[in-house]
């Protein structure tokens, strides 16, 4: 791949990419390596804590690089209101919650392939959520989600 092609290999993420589509939008950051040896596999930074509003573009971002996925686990205490399916593209997508408080959010493709992406919160600083997201996707991360948000001064998880 070169320095200016995004375009993933099949089943994997892309390198580097890094997408805002307009001010205001929520970013998605992912960078993994073909062993996807790293603690995180991205960062998300949503712009507010409605998920009903984030998580279709979310997913819709995702699966036009990893094709379709099947599950999403959220945290319960992040948002509210949290439904147990949503359609996005045409396709069911099945959403679990669990209290975990970890700052993070499980997509999983197909029966068993599970990525794990930070979420920084809506309300971090635009520098603190840089900071958190570019150490998320640093292949050698051993820094779990909620290490991430207290180091870079983003949060402390995704709920405020």
């Amino acid at each position: 791949m070169t320095g200016s092609d995004t375009s993933p290999l099949p089943g994997r993420l892309p390198s580097g990419v890094h997408e805002a589509v307009r001010p205001g939008c929520a970013l998605l950051r992912l960078e993994t390596t073909a062993s996807r040896e790293g603690v995180l596999d991205g960062a998300w930074w949503p712009r507010s804590h409605d998920i009903g509003a984030e998580l279709p573009e979310l997913l819709s971002a995702l699966i036009a690089y990893l094709g379709p996925v099947t599950r999403v686990g959220l945290d319960t205490a992040a948002w509210a209101g949290l439904p147990t399916r949503i359609v996005v593209d045409g396709r069911v997508v099945h959403i679990d919650s669990f209290p975990v408080g970890d700052g993070t959010v499980l997509i999983t493709r197909g029966d068993r392939d599970l990525f794990s992406l930070l979420v920084v919160p809506p309300d971090a600083t635009p520098e603190a959520a840089r900071a958190a997201m570019a150490q998320a996707v640093r292949a050698d991360n051993v820094s779990q989600a909620e290490q991430i948000l207290v180091d870079t001064g983003s949060g402390h998880g995704p709920a405020a």
